[in-house]
Protein backbone atom coordinates (compact mmCIF):
# COMPACT_ATOMS: atom_id res chain seq x y z
CA UNK A 1 0.00 0.00 0.00
CA UNK A 2 1.44 3.33 -1.07
CA UNK A 3 2.16 5.91 1.58
CA UNK A 4 -0.16 8.90 1.61
CA UNK A 5 1.23 12.02 0.01
CA UNK A 6 1.21 15.43 1.60
CA UNK A 7 -0.14 18.02 -0.80
CA UNK A 8 0.99 21.57 -0.17
CA UNK A 9 -0.99 24.39 -1.72
CA UNK A 10 0.57 27.82 -1.96
CA UNK A 11 -2.50 29.92 -1.17
CA UNK A 12 -0.53 33.11 -1.50
CA UNK A 13 -0.55 32.64 -5.27
CA UNK A 14 -4.28 32.16 -5.54
CA UNK A 15 -5.85 35.42 -6.59
CA UNK A 16 -9.57 35.80 -6.88
CA UNK A 17 -11.26 37.45 -9.80
CA UNK A 18 -12.34 40.43 -7.68
CA UNK A 19 -8.78 40.99 -6.47
CA UNK A 20 -7.51 40.92 -10.06
CA UNK A 21 -10.09 43.43 -11.16
CA UNK A 22 -9.36 45.70 -8.18
CA UNK A 23 -5.65 45.56 -8.86
CA UNK A 24 -6.22 46.31 -12.53
CA UNK A 25 -8.44 49.28 -11.73
CA UNK A 26 -5.90 50.65 -9.22
CA UNK A 27 -3.15 50.42 -11.82
CA UNK A 28 -5.37 52.04 -14.44
CA UNK A 29 -6.27 54.91 -12.11
CA UNK A 30 -2.61 55.45 -11.38
CA UNK A 31 -1.94 55.49 -15.09
CA UNK A 32 -4.69 58.07 -15.55
CA UNK A 33 -3.01 60.33 -12.97
CA UNK A 34 0.29 59.99 -14.86
CA UNK A 35 -1.29 60.54 -18.28
CA UNK A 36 -0.08 63.40 -20.51
CA UNK A 37 -3.32 65.35 -20.16
CA UNK A 38 -3.40 65.05 -16.38
CA UNK A 39 0.26 66.03 -16.10
CA UNK A 40 -0.23 69.12 -18.25
CA UNK A 41 -3.30 70.11 -16.23
CA UNK A 42 -1.57 69.69 -12.85
CA UNK A 43 1.55 71.54 -13.97
CA UNK A 44 -0.44 74.45 -15.33
CA UNK A 45 0.87 73.88 -18.86
CA UNK A 46 -1.07 74.36 -22.09
CA UNK A 47 -2.99 71.04 -22.43
CA UNK A 48 -3.01 70.90 -26.25
CA UNK A 49 -0.11 69.81 -28.40
CA UNK A 50 0.74 71.92 -31.44
CA UNK A 51 -1.11 69.72 -33.95
CA UNK A 52 -4.18 69.49 -31.72
CA UNK A 53 -4.29 73.28 -31.39
CA UNK A 54 -3.90 73.63 -35.17
CA UNK A 55 -6.78 71.18 -35.78
CA UNK A 56 -9.07 72.96 -33.33
CA UNK A 57 -8.20 76.37 -34.77
CA UNK A 58 -8.80 75.05 -38.29
CA UNK A 59 -12.30 73.84 -37.43
CA UNK A 60 -13.16 77.17 -35.78
CA UNK A 61 -11.83 79.06 -38.82
CA UNK A 62 -13.85 76.94 -41.26
CA UNK A 63 -17.25 77.39 -39.62
CA UNK A 64 -16.60 81.07 -38.84
CA UNK A 65 -15.80 81.72 -42.51
CA UNK A 66 -18.84 79.75 -43.62
CA UNK A 67 -21.21 81.65 -41.35
CA UNK A 68 -19.76 84.98 -42.50
CA UNK A 69 -20.07 84.04 -46.20
CA UNK A 70 -23.65 82.88 -45.68
CA UNK A 71 -24.49 86.16 -44.00
CA UNK A 72 -22.98 88.20 -46.86
CA UNK A 73 -24.66 86.18 -49.61
CA UNK A 74 -28.18 86.03 -48.19
CA UNK A 75 -30.71 88.48 -49.69
CA UNK A 76 -31.68 91.17 -47.21
CA UNK A 77 -35.29 89.97 -47.11
CA UNK A 78 -34.21 86.50 -45.98
CA UNK A 79 -32.44 87.53 -42.76
CA UNK A 80 -35.60 87.56 -40.70
CA UNK A 81 -36.48 84.01 -41.75
CA UNK A 82 -33.24 82.48 -40.48
CA UNK A 83 -33.51 81.05 -36.99
CA UNK A 84 -32.60 77.78 -35.32
CA UNK A 85 -35.66 75.50 -35.23
CA UNK A 86 -36.88 74.29 -31.85
CA UNK A 87 -39.94 72.34 -32.97
CA UNK A 88 -41.00 70.32 -36.01
CA UNK A 89 -43.25 73.22 -37.06
CA UNK A 90 -40.28 75.60 -37.01
CA UNK A 91 -38.32 73.12 -39.08
CA UNK A 92 -41.04 72.87 -41.74
CA UNK A 93 -41.12 76.67 -42.08
CA UNK A 94 -37.32 76.85 -42.31
CA UNK A 95 -37.26 74.11 -44.92
CA UNK A 96 -39.80 75.96 -47.09
CA UNK A 97 -37.86 79.22 -46.81
CA UNK A 98 -34.46 77.68 -47.56
CA UNK A 99 -35.50 75.25 -50.30
CA UNK A 100 -35.25 77.77 -53.14
CA UNK A 101 -32.07 79.32 -51.74
CA UNK A 102 -30.41 75.89 -51.57
CA UNK A 103 -31.21 75.33 -55.26
CA UNK A 104 -29.94 78.73 -56.43
CA UNK A 105 -26.81 78.88 -54.23
CA UNK A 106 -25.98 75.22 -53.43
CA UNK A 107 -22.29 75.76 -52.57
CA UNK A 108 -22.88 78.73 -50.30
CA UNK A 109 -25.82 77.00 -48.65
CA UNK A 110 -23.87 73.81 -47.91
CA UNK A 111 -20.95 75.83 -46.53
CA UNK A 112 -23.29 77.78 -44.27
CA UNK A 113 -25.16 74.63 -43.24
CA UNK A 114 -21.94 72.79 -42.33
CA UNK A 115 -20.57 75.77 -40.43
CA UNK A 116 -23.76 76.16 -38.43
CA UNK A 117 -23.93 72.44 -37.61
CA UNK A 118 -20.29 72.28 -36.51
CA UNK A 119 -20.67 75.47 -34.48
CA UNK A 120 -23.68 74.02 -32.62
CA UNK A 121 -21.93 70.69 -32.02
CA UNK A 122 -18.71 72.32 -30.85
CA UNK A 123 -20.29 74.66 -28.34
CA UNK A 124 -22.98 72.20 -27.22
CA UNK A 125 -25.94 74.19 -28.53
CA UNK A 126 -29.11 72.00 -28.58
CA UNK A 127 -30.88 71.44 -31.88
CA UNK A 128 -28.51 69.45 -34.11
CA UNK A 129 -31.19 66.79 -34.52
CA UNK A 130 -33.30 69.37 -36.40
CA UNK A 131 -30.30 70.12 -38.63
CA UNK A 132 -30.06 66.39 -39.41
CA UNK A 133 -33.74 66.27 -40.31
CA UNK A 134 -33.26 69.33 -42.51
CA UNK A 135 -30.42 67.58 -44.37
CA UNK A 136 -32.71 64.68 -45.22
CA UNK A 137 -35.54 66.99 -46.30
CA UNK A 138 -33.32 69.07 -48.61
CA UNK A 139 -30.67 66.64 -49.88
CA UNK A 140 -32.13 63.14 -49.66
CA UNK A 141 -30.82 60.12 -47.80
CA UNK A 142 -27.36 59.60 -49.36
CA UNK A 143 -26.12 63.20 -49.53
CA UNK A 144 -27.89 64.06 -46.30
CA UNK A 145 -26.24 61.14 -44.49
CA UNK A 146 -22.78 62.17 -45.72
CA UNK A 147 -23.38 65.74 -44.59
CA UNK A 148 -24.65 64.75 -41.15
CA UNK A 149 -21.87 62.25 -40.42
CA UNK A 150 -19.21 64.70 -41.60
CA UNK A 151 -20.60 67.62 -39.59
CA UNK A 152 -21.30 65.56 -36.47
CA UNK A 153 -17.77 64.11 -36.54
CA UNK A 154 -16.13 67.49 -37.16
CA UNK A 155 -18.19 69.10 -34.40
CA UNK A 156 -17.53 66.27 -31.95
CA UNK A 157 -13.79 66.45 -32.71
CA UNK A 158 -13.77 70.20 -32.16
CA UNK A 159 -15.66 69.70 -28.88
CA UNK A 160 -13.06 67.06 -27.90
CA UNK A 161 -10.21 69.53 -28.34
CA UNK A 162 -12.15 72.31 -26.65
CA UNK A 163 -12.82 70.06 -23.66
CA UNK A 164 -9.16 69.08 -23.54
CA UNK A 165 -8.39 72.76 -23.21
CA UNK A 166 -10.99 73.92 -20.69
CA UNK A 167 -13.39 71.03 -20.08
CA UNK A 168 -12.03 69.31 -16.98
CA UNK A 169 -13.48 71.69 -14.35
CA UNK A 170 -16.78 71.90 -16.26
CA UNK A 171 -17.29 68.12 -16.47
CA UNK A 172 -16.19 67.61 -12.85
CA UNK A 173 -18.74 70.19 -11.78
CA UNK A 174 -21.65 69.01 -13.95
CA UNK A 175 -21.28 65.19 -13.90
CA UNK A 176 -18.88 64.11 -11.10
CA UNK A 177 -20.46 60.66 -10.54
CA UNK A 178 -20.94 59.95 -14.22
CA UNK A 179 -17.34 60.94 -14.93
CA UNK A 180 -16.02 58.54 -12.27
CA UNK A 181 -18.18 55.74 -13.69
CA UNK A 182 -16.99 56.50 -17.23
CA UNK A 183 -13.34 56.56 -16.15
CA UNK A 184 -13.69 53.21 -14.36
CA UNK A 185 -15.32 51.61 -17.41
CA UNK A 186 -12.64 52.97 -19.75
CA UNK A 187 -9.90 51.70 -17.43
CA UNK A 188 -11.31 48.16 -17.57
CA UNK A 189 -11.57 48.15 -21.37
CA UNK A 190 -8.29 49.65 -22.56
CA UNK A 191 -7.48 46.56 -24.64
CA UNK A 192 -10.79 46.78 -26.58
CA UNK A 193 -11.46 50.48 -26.31
CA UNK A 194 -12.69 50.96 -29.87
CA UNK A 195 -15.41 48.32 -29.42
CA UNK A 196 -16.63 49.96 -26.23
CA UNK A 197 -16.63 53.46 -27.76
CA UNK A 198 -18.56 52.16 -30.77
CA UNK A 199 -21.13 50.65 -28.41
CA UNK A 200 -21.54 54.01 -26.64
CA UNK A 201 -21.88 55.90 -29.93
CA UNK A 202 -24.44 53.54 -31.45
CA UNK A 203 -26.62 53.13 -28.35
CA UNK A 204 -28.07 55.91 -26.18
CA UNK A 205 -26.29 54.53 -23.09
CA UNK A 206 -24.49 57.84 -22.48
CA UNK A 207 -25.34 61.21 -24.05
CA UNK A 208 -23.09 62.17 -26.98
CA UNK A 209 -22.49 65.54 -25.33
CA UNK A 210 -21.01 63.85 -22.27
CA UNK A 211 -18.89 61.51 -24.42
CA UNK A 212 -17.48 64.45 -26.40
CA UNK A 213 -16.56 66.37 -23.25
CA UNK A 214 -15.36 63.51 -21.05
CA UNK A 215 -13.29 61.54 -23.60
CA UNK A 216 -10.17 63.74 -23.49
CA UNK A 217 -10.40 63.97 -19.70
CA UNK A 218 -10.13 60.18 -19.30
CA UNK A 219 -7.46 60.16 -22.04
CA UNK A 220 -9.25 58.31 -24.79
CA UNK A 221 -6.86 58.64 -27.77
CA UNK A 222 -8.17 60.93 -30.49
CA UNK A 223 -7.87 58.29 -33.24
CA UNK A 224 -10.10 55.94 -31.20
CA UNK A 225 -12.56 58.76 -30.52
CA UNK A 226 -12.59 59.77 -34.20
CA UNK A 227 -13.14 56.26 -35.60
CA UNK A 228 -15.86 55.48 -33.07
CA UNK A 229 -17.62 58.73 -33.93
CA UNK A 230 -17.46 58.31 -37.71
CA UNK A 231 -18.69 54.71 -37.67
CA UNK A 232 -20.90 54.77 -34.60
CA UNK A 233 -23.02 57.75 -35.64
CA UNK A 234 -24.06 56.22 -38.98
CA UNK A 235 -27.07 54.15 -37.75
CA UNK A 236 -28.70 56.99 -35.78
CA UNK A 237 -27.87 59.52 -38.51
CA UNK A 238 -29.49 57.29 -41.13
CA UNK A 239 -32.68 57.04 -39.07
CA UNK A 240 -32.86 60.80 -38.61
CA UNK A 241 -32.00 61.73 -42.21
CA UNK A 242 -34.51 59.25 -43.60
CA UNK A 243 -37.20 60.71 -41.32
CA UNK A 244 -36.48 64.10 -42.89
CA UNK A 245 -37.94 62.82 -46.19
CA UNK A 246 -41.35 62.54 -44.51
CA UNK A 247 -41.11 65.75 -42.51
CA UNK A 248 -44.76 66.53 -43.08
CA UNK A 249 -45.83 63.32 -41.32
CA UNK A 250 -43.52 63.74 -38.34
CA UNK A 251 -45.27 65.04 -35.22
CA UNK A 252 -42.47 65.08 -32.67
CA UNK A 253 -38.77 64.31 -32.34
CA UNK A 254 -39.72 61.55 -29.91
CA UNK A 255 -41.31 59.66 -32.80
CA UNK A 256 -37.83 59.05 -34.27
CA UNK A 257 -36.73 56.64 -31.55
CA UNK A 258 -39.50 54.23 -30.71
CA UNK A 259 -39.02 50.87 -29.01
CA UNK A 260 -38.28 49.07 -32.28
CA UNK A 261 -35.61 51.58 -33.31
CA UNK A 262 -33.93 51.51 -29.91
CA UNK A 263 -33.95 47.71 -29.93
CA UNK A 264 -32.15 47.65 -33.29
CA UNK A 265 -29.52 50.14 -32.07
CA UNK A 266 -28.86 48.12 -28.91
CA UNK A 267 -28.64 44.90 -30.96
CA UNK A 268 -25.99 46.46 -33.21
CA UNK A 269 -24.14 47.72 -30.14
CA UNK A 270 -24.29 44.29 -28.49
CA UNK A 271 -22.79 42.62 -31.57
CA UNK A 272 -19.93 45.12 -31.56
CA UNK A 273 -19.08 44.69 -27.89
CA UNK A 274 -19.52 40.88 -27.94
CA UNK A 275 -15.83 40.13 -28.78
CA UNK A 276 -14.77 42.04 -25.65
CA UNK A 277 -17.14 40.04 -23.45
CA UNK A 278 -16.01 36.71 -24.92
CA UNK A 279 -12.35 37.61 -24.49
CA UNK A 280 -12.83 38.48 -20.82
CA UNK A 281 -14.74 35.21 -20.29
CA UNK A 282 -11.89 33.18 -21.82
CA UNK A 283 -9.34 34.96 -19.61
CA UNK A 284 -11.25 34.17 -16.41
CA UNK A 285 -11.81 30.56 -17.44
Amino acid sequence: MAAPRNIVVDTSRLVTRDEEEKKSMDMSCAAELDSPTAKRFKEGRFPLSSWEFAAAFGVILVFSTGLFCLYLSMPAAEYGKLKLPRTISDLRILKDNLGMYAEVYPTKFILGYCSTYIFMQTFMIPGTIFMSLLAGALFGVFRGLLLVVFNATAGASSCYFLSKLIGRPIVNWMWPEKLRFFQAEISKRRDKLLNYMLFLRITPTLPNLFINLASPIVDIPFHIFFLATVIGLIPAAYITVKAGLTLGELKSVKDLYDFKTLSVLFLIGALIILPTILKRKRIYE
